[in-house]
């Protein structure tokens, strides 16, 4: 009954926060203006990047494009410590620092002309804190997105070892302890969890996923077109192409389409690399056609998935049998290598997506202040936006607690912390874990299980097509930055700009490196320093935004204190893993140097802050 209780206490805190402290923070600090006319949008509107957009379709874009993958993998470990901290943190850190985090990067950027938060800190900061803004940016988006390609691939692909598989399922007793019992006519691609004795082995190939992925490109092309060149109504528009998208969804699902179509088939099917290419070309189209064409309509599409997704998980959630005897808490340290890795600060690296996420700062100032109707829409889209994200990373905490079907079934999973590294395990837990909520309602495991893997390929091709253009926006703002007229021009072409952040993703996703005597991506040797990176870029983004209040005259308290707390914690993190690094028991030279110089960065970075803040502290 606890966690029933403590989950409605979440959502009644995400009622107040937005209720009334974005209601302050929009009123009273950001002044919010309701007037159309006067944004980015409106005045420089080209029908590329800059387009007054509905509010309805511009929230599905901007929640389509940051609820990526991160939400649901950072929560998927951090739940290792226990439960109770994981959930405060996605749902007291989003009220108070993501939320705010988002809503101020995009009000900032909406009246700095619709500029990347990268030439805002030009403007407040100065140039050279430009140029360490892009170099991070330049390295977080590509290394993310390139592992979002590895892991896209991976779930489309056949599975090659794919044989049929016993299913498992959980008799209850109140009397004695959960034990699994085998049925022996299980469809071949169910999960596969071993007995209490063995780790627990989950899916990493969904080929079911390819059917419905390939057809919402389509549909979104066809809504694009019918809504603003026919000037058709959006809402039977998006009636049939949700309505499609589901059929298609269950015709990708039949394992006779299935072995006609040869997916199920690592013989027959496309390999990873195969795969590979297809995301890179699809990201390269998504970059440089219209936003209005390709990437904001499928991600509105997208987003009512996203919603039905998330509906049907917490209604699940609230009609099964729930537990509790999962541990919520857990204060003494993982031991990884030779160091601890503590609750503080690691926790608040773990869960970076979630709860706050510097990469929401770029699409806030990338594509979302180009296409905002009004000031007033930053709220429901900005604050509202990463209150949906949180939303989702709560489902990823009890998923991955009560969504196990025992607390013996939980332990075996999470018995060691290198046990639940790799993205594979973490995605697979998520699907198992909301599989089983969803078939509360009434589908097979096997539906449930298809349709979250189908809504965890959304998230991360919808934040995999935003990205792409965030960083070709990136890319061209650094050929402006070195005042070349001929290079300016020759990047000014989107079609260049977005081939050189294809092959910067690639690279992450491709290249292959040598790391304890195995060949490995280098994007998933690097990953280890997502979490960092990311909250260094969040923490950088709540400096410029807390200067632009000081410029304004405005209290800056609701951004300083976030502020100090994210870079606080990151650095501390970011030392912590620096030295297991260089005098861990294994070595890691690459990462030791890479971490090194973002540490470097990011001390300049604060000298460039408080030399800014003394000068607008004078005027």
């Amino acid at each position: 009954m606890l966690p029933l209780i403590t989950v409605l206490g979440c959502f009644f805190l995400y009622f107040l926060g937005y209720r009334y402290y974005s209601g302050y923070l929009s009123r009273s600090i950001f002044q919010l203006k309701d007037t159309r006319g006067d944004t980015p949008a409106h005045k420089f509107n080209d029908g590329l990047d800059y387009l007054p957009t509905k509010p309805a379709i511009l929230f599905g874009h901007h929640y389509a494009s940051i609820a990526g993958l991160a939400p649901i993998l950072g929560p998927a470990v951090a739940v290792i410590w226990g439960w109770l901290p994981a959930m405060a943190w996605v749902v007291l850190g989003a009220i108070f620092i993501g939320c705010v985090h988002d809503f101020g990067a995009l009000v900032v950027s909406v009246r700095n002309q619709g500029k990347s938060i990268g030439q805002v800190a030009q403007d407040l900061l100065g140039s050279r804190a430009r140029s360490l803004f892009h170099v991070i940016i330049f390295f977080l988006v590509s290394l993310a997105m390139g592992v979002f390609v590895i892991v896209l691939a991976e779930m489309f692909s056949a599975d090659p070892k794919l044989k049929p598989i016993p299913q498992i399922q959980t008799q209850h007793s109140e009397q004695t302890q959960t034990k699994p019992s085998i049925k022996d006519d299980t469809h071949p691609s169910e999960i596969r969890i071993e007995t209490q004795e063995s780790p627990i082995k989950l899916r990493s190939h969904f080929p079911e996923a390819v059917l419905p992925t390939v057809a919402i490109m389509f549909f979104a092309i066809a809504v694009g077109y019918l809504h603003y060149k026919k000037d058709i109504n959006l809402t039977p528009l998006t009636v049939v192409s949700v309505t499609l998208t589901l059929a298609v969804m269950v015709l990708g699902m039949r394992e006779d389409f299935l072995t006609w179509t040869g997916l199920n088939d690592s013989s027959r099917s496309p390999g990873v690399v195969s795969w590979k290419y297809f995301l890179l070309a699809y990201s390269f189209l998504a970059s440089v056609t219209p936003i209005w064409l390709l990437l904001q309509s499928r991600d509105y599409i997208n987003s009512f998935l996203l919603y039905l997704g998330i509906i049907a998980i917490y209604v699940g959630f609230f009609l099964g049998s729930v537990t509790n005897q999962f541990p919520s808490f857990n204060a003494e340290p993982i031991r990884a290598e030779s160091i601890g890795l503590d609750l503080v600060p690691f926790v608040f690296i773990t869960i970076a997506c979630g709860a706050v996420s510097g990469f929401h700062a770029l699409v806030s100032s990338g594509t979302t202040a180009k296409q905002l109707d009004r000031e007033v829409d930053s709220r429901p889209i900005g604050y509202g936006g990463m209150m949906g994200e949180s939303l989702l990373g709560l489902t990823s905490v009890v998923a991955c607690t009560i969504g196990f079907a025992s607390a013996d079934e939980w332990s075996s999973f999470y018995k060691s912390w290198s046990g639940i590294q790799g993205l594979a395990p973490q995605v697979g837990a998520y699907i198992y874990g909301t599989g089983r909520f969803i078939s509360q309602l009434g589908f097979s495991e096997q539906f449930a299980q298809g349709f979250i893997a189908l809504i965890v390929v959304s998230f991360a091709l919808t934040s995999l097509d935003s990205a792409t253009r965030l960083l070709r926006y990136n890319i061209d703002e650094i050929a402006e930055s070195t005042g070349v007229p001929w290079i300016i021009k020759i990047f000014a072409n989107r079609y260049i700009s977005s081939m050189i952040a294809c092959a910067a993703i690639g690279f992450f996703a491709f290249l292959e490196i040598e790391q304890d005597g195995k060949k490995k991506a280098a994007g998933l040797a690097l990953w280890k320093l997502f979490g960092t990176t990311n909250q260094l870029l969040a923490g950088l983004a709540l400096i410029v935004v807390t200067i632009y209040l000081l410029y304004s005259k405005r209290k800056t308290i609701y951004t300083f204190i976030p502020m100090v707390f994210v870079l606080g914690a990151t650095l501390w993190a970011m030392v912590a893993n620096f030295i297991d690094f260089l005098y861990g028991k294994s070595p890691n030279y690459l990462l030791a140097s890479v971490g090194g110089i973002l540490i470097l960065l990011t001390l300049w970075l604060l000298v460039e802050a408080l030399l800014a803040w003394r000068r607008f502290r004078s005027l």
